[in-house]
């Protein structure tokens, strides 16, 4: 890994310097309380390693606060570790049983968001500690004690010690982008209907920094709860909204009609009372009632139910030229993005008592309860596809096969061995590799200075005790910084002077000590070749192309849908067609989000950068918009088109299903068959500039969307797109999807 810049150096170690501060205070006086206060060893030992596990080992995203909450909350599982852990001890069968089952279903709670994902590791010790000797249920009692006095102390340092700013929430961040849609969509409603270059900038840097990845992980909205799914959805219909707006063009002629005014004008206010409403203000019930009734018009005008202007006789509509329609379709599409994002704010911030107009569909979660919610968020990573999955698998056999081997060979201190696999075991075998090889170098360094310090000291306990906080303080600050050697190194000589003080020690205990870290060394390197070894490099391939497949079944079957005038042939499709997409853009994400962690692979080192020109955020944008488009266009009423419009439109979604499907083959062939490059494709498609006569509005919100949905696809590729003759013959190759004229030959 590349060296900090300097600037950040002093940084990292303030960080790190605040983290050992608590961890350190907290585990002395606990240990040093039980261990010459009460002359509770037992409870010495829990009150130090519950304190080392929770503040120390886990890493939980936030502030001090935010981590106390989290260890509040985490308190329960804990004393139940600590029970089941000490029960199932007393025999290697249930000891190696219940590593199995508690060792997946803790690394699986990632599924709930950084926090769970960062208390995992932490709460996986506090299960290892009591799974071996003394096998002593008796003394269950007093490692209740020991586990509870390490956990308040530590919950009461983080809360109160060394406060750290908080970062901007999400909330913050959403508000921020939600007033300048507003000013985005004010400049847009009066002369010259235009945005500066400054402004369009302005409001594609709001959007971005919405990104789940640009966000500090303990501000992502990424758990399973209500609010949490809400927030969320805020922050893709805001980052739509700003795309949306940025790309609306100048109106033809120079002007634009008073209803298209009216509804940039709700737009600008409905996201003024957003911004406010997710700070303290009240839910902008007046201005989503404006926006709503001023969207209706102009949808009715553009339509033709409702004339703009009379007509040269006086009779009948007028007819709107091309041009005015398709801004008609922009305009709405601008408008259905503020009432959602509304909507999601509302939710977000009041829960199940939000004031605002509920719709079904996008918002299927707002009338779930939470253990429903984190059903759907489990079955959705149940699989062998989800990165989820895979890493709890890992981490679970890994650790069930070290269990076994401790407990077999009786391999004095093995619960080091199984602290060393669940520290030292990565995502990717390089980076499992890599991790190794520096940990043992760093554990025989310290092996070597704990046997020497053995040897000096002898039985002094005083000794020990005078350098076990200012080691422990050393080493909580510089381990984190330095990296997994260092870390390792200091661990070795730290728990050297724990245990020396619990039991008369020789320098043959750094012995030990280098041993269980090889043993457990070699059971992550293991695993990390047998499960899964290239990480989410192939399940990212795998899920884009998959999030393509199914976008190009929604495609065709909604393009299908506009053609026939209705939504009643496509709509027992649309729930399940819809339904698989969403699933399949959830493992696509994850995928993603692991992908951007792992060093090794976004590095370029090694295999994992088989595929470096694929800008993975343009297919899931691709796969957001599939959804969000397919949704409007089934809302009814139905609008019939002509037999020329409606031929044009489902030609158009043919032809771009085809180019979903040429780059998903592109992404993931097959496991036979090489990866090929993504082609490069024109977003201009031919056909998106002919003019059916007497289309509706409907036809050029079904052409706004495809267009979309094919710049999407042009941006796959890092090079961007490069029109041409081999591009176009490569493009022509997938030109049309395999045709449906219902959902009965697609589902």
């Amino acid at each position: 890994m590349c060296a900090a810049p300097a600037g950040r150096i002093p940084a990292a170690y303030a960080a790190s310097g605040r983290r050992a501060v608590r961890v350190t205070l907290v585990a002395a006086t606990g240990f040093f309380l039980f261990r010459y206060g009460l002359g509770l060893p037992v409870a010495a030992t829990y009150a130090l390693f519950s304190a080392v596990a929770l503040g120390g080992l886990s890493r939980i995203p936030g502030t001090g606060r935010q981590r106390a909450a989290t260890g509040l909350r985490a308190l329960p599982v804990c004393w139940l570790l600590v029970v089941v852990g000490t029960c199932l001890s007393v025999r290697t069968w249930s000891a190696v049983a219940g590593m199995l089952i508690v060792g997946f279903a803790l690394a699986f709670t990632a599924v709930g968001g950084p926090r769970p994902a960062g208390a995992a590791p932490g709460l996986q010790l506090l299960y290892i500690l009591p799974s071996f000797p003394p096998y002593d249920p008796g003394s269950l009692g007093e490692r209740l004690i020991g586990t509870t006095t390490g956990l308040v102390l530590l919950i009461a340092a983080e809360a109160l010690l060394l406060p750290e700013p908080p970062p901007p929430s999400y909330r913050d961040r959403a508000a921020h982008a939600a007033r300048t849609a507003a000013h985005c969509a004010t400049l847009l409603a009066v002369p010259p209907y235009a945005l500066t270059g400054a402004d369009s900038e302005a409001a594609r840097e709001d959007g971005a920094a919405l990104r789940p990845l640009t966000v500090p992980e303990a501000e992502r909205p990424a758990g399973p709860g209500l609010r949490d799914r809400a927030l969320a959805h805020t922050g893709l219909a805001t980052r739509t909204l700003l795309s949306r707006l940025a790309r609306l063009t100048t109106p033809p002629g120079g002007g634009q009609g008073p209803r298209v005014t009216a509804v940039l004008r709700a737009v600008a206010g409905l996201s003024t009372g957003t911004a406010s409403g997710l700070g303290s203000g009240p839910a902008p019930l007046a201005a989503y009632a404006e926006l709503a009734e001023a969207r209706a018009h102009l949808a009715a005008a553009s339509a033709g139910a409702v004339p703009v202007g009379a007509a040269a006789d006086g009779t009948g509509p007028p007819v709107l030229q091309p041009a005015v329609l398709r801004r008609h379709a922009a305009v709405l599409e601008i408008a259905d993005a503020a009432l959602a994002m509304a909507t999601a704010a509302d939710l977000a911030v009041r829960g199940r008592r939000a004031s605002l107009p509920v719709p079904p569909g996008p918002f299927w979660y707002a009338t779930s309860r939470a253990p429903t919610l984190w059903w759907h968020r489990a079955r959705g990573h149940a699989g062998r596809r989800s990165v989820f999955f895979q890493n709890a698998m890992r981490i679970a056999l890994a650790l069930t096969a070290a269990r076994l081997v401790a407990g077999v060979d009786t391999l004095p201190h093995g619960f080091w061995a199984m602290l060393a696999t669940l520290t030292l075991t990565r995502t990717t075998m390089d980076e499992t590799w890599s991790t190794i090889r520096r940990a043992l170098g760093g554990t025989l360094a310290g092996a070597l200075l704990t046997a020497g310090l053995l040897t000096l000291v002898g039985t002094h306990d005083e000794v020990y005790a005078a350098v076990l906080p200012l080691w422990m303080l050393f080493a909580f600050t510089v381990g984190p910084v330095k990296g997994v050697g260092w870390a390792q190194g200091l661990f070795t000589v730290l728990v050297a002077l724990v245990f020396a003080q619990l039991a008369p020690s020789t320098w043959q205990l750094a012995e030990v000590r280098l041993l269980d870290v090889l043993v457990g060394s070699v059971i992550g390197a293991v695993f990390g070749l047998l499960a899964w070894p290239r990480g989410a490099h192939d399940e990212l391939r795998h899920a884009a192309a998959e999030l393509l497949r199914r976008a190009a079944e929604i495609v065709v079957a909604t393009s299908a849908d506009v053609a026939a005038g209705g939504p009643v042939a496509a709509a027992p499709f649309a729930v399940s067609g819809h339904r698989s997409l969403h699933r399949a853009v959830i493992l696509a994400e994850s995928a993603y989000a692991q992908f951007q962690s792992e060093p090794t692979l976004f590095g370029g080192r090694g295999r994992g950068a088989a595929l470096p020109t694929v800008d993975w955020q343009a297919a899931l944008i691709a796969g957001h918009h599939t959804l969000w488009g397919s949704e409007r266009l089934l809302e009814p009423p139905p609008a019939p088109l002509s037999p020329a419009a409606a031929e044009s439109a489902a030609g158009l979604g043919d032809r771009v299903a085809g180019r979903m499907l040429l780059v998903s083959a592109a992404l993931d062939p097959g496991s036979d068959t090489p990866a090929a490059p993504v082609p490069r494709l024109d977003p201009d498609l031919p056909g998106f500039a002919a003019e059916p006569p007497g289309a509706p509005r409907r036809y050029y919100a079904t052409v706004a969307w495809l267009s979309a949905l094919m710049t999407d696809l042009a941006r796959v590729p890092r090079s961007g797109p490069a029109p041409g003759p081999a591009t176009n013959t490569a493009a022509r190759t997938g030109d049309r999807a395999p045709r449906a004229a219902g959902p009965r030959r697609l589902n």
